[in-house]
């Protein structure tokens, strides 16, 4: 059977921006799945994914016009319940037959027709039937209606259709947008198949303004993106207008000269290759005097409010000149560039009034207002949250450095938050910190505070900068361990997919400050030492706040490649140094690629048993005790390995430590071959798990051994 490629279009008002990706792979690939799970497209079918601001459509290659039919086996009855004592069918097989559309006129020829084989303990009666293949027409039918009813749509509205039956009336439809159009195309075949009100047809609209035509007539499912450019004057493929937009954003500023370029911003150039048809990318300008305000301001009002792309130099400092992407191409831009300008200026100007009325006043100043504002009904205000991550700080500090660092970490800590309450942030808040740092400037504070301020947040997300100076590594350790041992104090935990307040992040955070930064502190103390700031405002969480915080860990681990193994076997000892579990790792990975490992993780696993059924086993042994030969020979050779490898382990040498433990492999193994560790006389048994006591504490101090054992 012949195949021809298909083409769907839903056509609609526009689409939200920010969801328009998304839906169109989502379209088209539920749209996919959905005739392939039909048979009447191949695994190797081909899925093109269309989105534009006013359609979605999908072109799958190599789909047929009917699915081949499909011998199907299906299960009935035991047979003790289909058939009775004689064999013949029985009221329920005979309903069931028929609910199944098979001749029971004749029920013994019913029976014969029936297949018997064993199913588990008993023997069953199987049906086998010749599955009619899906047709085109109702396959895609349902297909396109599976595929709308998952779109991930993030707001649905409500919109009225005249019913067009004999009655006059109206019915309701929900959708993401209005829908105005359907194409579906088999080749140049119209398929006809409804959706939301619509008929399916091979017409669609082009560009509002700029289309050739008003009906762009698609011909052939292979010709669309070919037919929507050339007479709709559209773009249809996300991933080429997208890649088009870049090719005219790097175009221009290469125009304008002296090294300038766009702003990167990925999401930014996603959310306008969906708000254009047919992009066309000019150059705006804007006044000098606006550069006297910090460009953090006036290139997010620029991205988040115009969408513009910002022209950066050769340095990365700001310029006074814009890219836009308009929609339209007309033969003398100068309008569109103008009215860009003009929209662009109030907002400019905004940005520059809250800079300057900002620095009328001092961030010490500000430190009240943050009483009034309110952090958690439970935990009080941010002016009270400001104190608690002073006094953890203090406690960091004087860890980590001399009444310097004390002092200024105070201070950063006392001002890091007061930015909030400013105008700018107040408009953006997505300057917190940032704005901060500059009005600390413009307060000639110590530039390594104003800083701090800003970096108290870092990191922000994944791969994020860390604190550049150890005073904004305290605060920012200190502000994050107020967030999470406050959180878990009153119950709010993170919950599957839900983490309001980013207690995931804060975790990783501090995790990778401490590890990165090698900082000479001990977790489990840190988060001890957070817990009297509050007071009596939370209940002791410390416990499950550490396990969330290896489990954090553990998984940031897994991601950058070390096995499950591995990293069981070092965090199950806990290692407060989190700075050392990177020099663990690598001992272990070392030791686990020598040719003793796998019989002493074993034999270490035996012991972990052993001892767990013993009752509390003190690591003393008494030489006098020692009767085999094996016990003796395992005692000597501890005597001359255990110090070493606490020696290597002592001064950091972790690899060093576990390789010198390999020595111990021959008179562990003669110890199980000829030692009863249980004996039945006392004080015999208990010399001898003293000796494995010894043993385990000597082997697992670097990591669990045990855990590597298969």
């Amino acid at each position: 059977m012949t195949t021809k490629n298909l083409l769907v279009e839903l056509f609609v008002e526009e689409l939200p921006p920010k969801a328009l990706k998304k839906l169109g792979d989502a379209f088209a690939g539920t749209l996919a799945d959905q005739l392939k799970a039909q048979g009447l497209a191949g695994a190797d079918s081909v899925v093109t994914a269309y989105a534009s601001p006013r359609r979605l459509a999908a072109h799958i290659s190599h789909v047929w016009l009917k699915a081949e039919d499909k011998a199907v086996q299906q299960k009935l009855m035991p047979v003790s319940v289909g058939l009775d004592a004689g064999g013949n069918a029985t009221p329920a097989l005979l309903k069931k037959l028929q609910a199944l559309g098979a001749d029971v006129s004749d029920p013994a020829a019913a029976v014969a027709a029936l297949k018997r084989a064993p199913d588990g303990k008993t023997e069953a009666l199987f049906y086998d039937s010749l599955l009619t293949g899906a047709t085109l027409d109702t396959g895609l039918q349902k297909a396109l209606e599976e595929a709308i009813a998952k779109l991930p749509i993030p707001k649905v509205m409500s919109y009225q259709l005249e019913t067009g039956c004999a009655l006059p009336g109206w019915t309701s439809v929900h959708f993401v947008r209005p829908a105005h159009g359907l194409v579906a195309l088999h080749g140049s075949t119209v398929v006809p198949i409804k959706v939301l009100g619509l008929t399916a047809g091979n017409t669609t609209q082009g560009h509002r303004f700029e289309a050739k035509v008003d009906k762009v007539v698609i011909k052939d499912a292979d010709r669309y993106a070919a037919t929507l450019q050339q007479d709709g004057a559209v773009i249809a493929s996300f991933a080429e207008r997208k890649a088009e937009i870049a090719r005219q954003l790097a175009a221009a500023a290469a125009k304008v000269g002296n090294g300038a370029r766009p702003i990167e911003d990925d999401a930014l150039l996603d959310e306008v290759t969906a708000l254009v048809e047919r992009p066309n990318v000019l150059v705006c300008t804007f006044e000098q005097a606006f550069l006297d305000v910090p460009q953090e301001c006036l290139i997010l009002t620029m991205k988040a409010n115009q969408k513009y792309f910002p022209l950066l130099d050769a340095a990365g400092k700001l310029t006074n000149q814009f890219l836009v992407v308009s929609n339209i191409s007309p033969s003398d831009a100068s309008a569109v560039i103008g009215g860009n300008e003009r929209v662009v200026r109030p907002r400019l100007a905004d940005a520059k009034f809250f800079f300057d009325q900002d620095r009328k006043k001092t961030l010490a100043s500000r430190v009240d207002g943050l009483g009034k504002v309110v952090y958690h009904n439970k935990l009080g205000s941010q002016g009270e949250r400001v104190e608690r991550v002073r006094a953890i700080a203090k406690a960091i500090a004087q860890q980590l450095g001399d009444a310097s660092l004390v002092a200024q970490a105070d201070l950063a800590a006392q001002l890091a938050k007061t930015d909030l309450v400013t105008d700018m942030v107040g408009e953006f808040p997505e300057l917190q910190g940032t704005m901060g740092r500059y009005y600390a400037l413009n307060d000639a504070l110590d530039a390594a505070v104003a800083d701090a301020i800003e970096d108290h947040y870092k990191p922000r997300f994944a791969g994020d900068d860390l604190p550049r100076n150890r005073v904004g590594l305290v605060v920012a350790l200190a502000d994050k361990l107020e967030t999470l041992v406050g959180m878990f104090g009153i119950g709010n935990l993170p919950t599957g997919d839900k983490d309001p307040f980013a207690l995931r992040r804060h975790a990783l955070g501090v995790i990778r400050m401490l590890v990165e930064k090698d900082l000479p502190l001990e977790l489990g103390a840190l988060v001890q030492a957070a817990g009297p700031a509050f007071g009596d405002r939370i209940s002791d969480a410390s416990g499950a706040l550490v396990d969330f915080m290896y489990d954090r860990l553990a998984g940031s681990l897994r991601e950058q490649g070390y096995s499950a193994q591995e990293v069981d076997a070092v965090l199950a000892l806990r290692p407060q140094r989190l700075g050392d579990v990177a020099k663990r790792l690598a001992a272990v990975r070392a030791f686990a690629a020598l040719p003793e490992a796998a019989a002493l993780a074993a034999a270490n696993k035996r012991i972990s048993n052993i001892l767990k059924k013993a009752d509390a086993v003190d690591a003393h042994v008494s030489q006098v005790l020692l009767q085999e030969a094996a016990e003796k020979s395992l005692y000597a050779a501890m005597q001359d390995v255990a110090p070493k490898a606490n020696a290597q382990f002592d001064a950091g040498d972790y690899t060093a430590a576990l390789q010198t433990l390999a020595a111990l492999r021959a008179p562990v193994d003669a110890f199980f071959d000829d030692v009863m560790v249980n004996a039945e006389q006392l004080d015999l048994r208990l010399n001898r798990q003293g000796l494995l006591k010894s043993l385990h504490e000597a082997m697992n101090r670097v990591a669990d051994l045990s855990r590597l054992a298969a």
